[in-house]
């Protein structure tokens, strides 16, 4: 077996980035990715050690957006737009926390899914 040598990872330079953020009643999940899409970070109320029901709460969710800042940081990352998803209570305060570490958030957009029609009731009930 021939030994591979490792290709050297090359560092992004990127300035603006789309925080994408889904907000369930049981979680919060955001992905930090390039405009083109690539992901460049990404957190959970999970990861970050809830269990349970404090998965989804405003807390867990602003924890979320402190630990992803500070990444950003370190990458130079100084523009961010928020792509918000999703009913849950840790919507604003991932939102929050981002604009509170300094970084500059120039679009809230929200791309809840809404149905146009919905789907097909269940049939009828005979008694």
């Amino acid at each position: 077996m021939a030994y591979k040598k490792k290709t050297k990872k090359t560092k992004i330079q990127v300035d603006s980035v789309i925080a994408h953020v889904k907000s369930t009643f049981n979680n919060t999940l955001v992905a930090i990715t390039t405009l083109d899409g690539n992901v460049l970070l990404r957190g959970s109320a999970g990861q970050m050690g809830f269990k349970g029901a404090r998965k989804g709460t405003p807390f867990a969710a602003g924890q979320i957006g402190t630990t992803l800042a500070k990444e950003m940081n370190i990458m130079g990352i100084k523009k961010v737009e928020v792509n918000l998803q999703g009913p849950g209570s840790g919507r604003d305060s991932v939102v929050r926390s981002l604009q509170a570490s300094g970084l500059d958030v120039q679009v809230l957009r929200d791309v809840t899914p809404l149905p146009h029609n919905g789907c097909r009731p269940p049939k009828k009930r005979r008694v």
